[in-house]
């Protein structure tokens, strides 16, 4: 797998998100998140940090890993677009971390591509 700018960038950007996840777990109230989805964000985030050397190493399932985790991560905070008693902040933030991810996505997937 030929490792472009366009990659790197993801792979950067889907790392900061991944070591994100994990660090801020235990800073949660239990509320917002629930501790749950705060844990499963945190498995989420590790994952997606070992994906994310795998990518770097030049490993196409790398790069799968950590499309696939960031995708659930992002969906683990569409309930704090719906749920009642969310701050707004916290909403923000969940829509700053879908779009950021939606990026990350969007900047890894091209290297799954196949080789001709």
């Amino acid at each position: 797998m030929n490792r472009s700018r366009t990659l790197v960038a993801g792979l950067i950007l889907s790392g900061l998100l991944g070591l994100v996840d994990v660090v801020t777990m235990p800073f949660g109230d239990g509320e917002h998140p629930p501790f749950a989805v705060a844990v499963v964000g945190a498995v989420l985030g590790l994952l997606t940090l070992a994906g994310v050397v795998l990518a770097w190493r030049g490993g196409r399932a790398g790069a799968a890993l950590v499309i696939v985790t960031r995708l659930l991560s992002g969906l683990s905070a569409v309930p704090a677009f719906f749920a009642d008693g969310v701050p707004g902040p916290v909403r923000g933030l969940a829509a700053l971390g879908v779009v950021l991810t939606l990026a990350g996505v969007a900047l890894v997937a091209p290297a799954l591509r196949a080789r001709a």
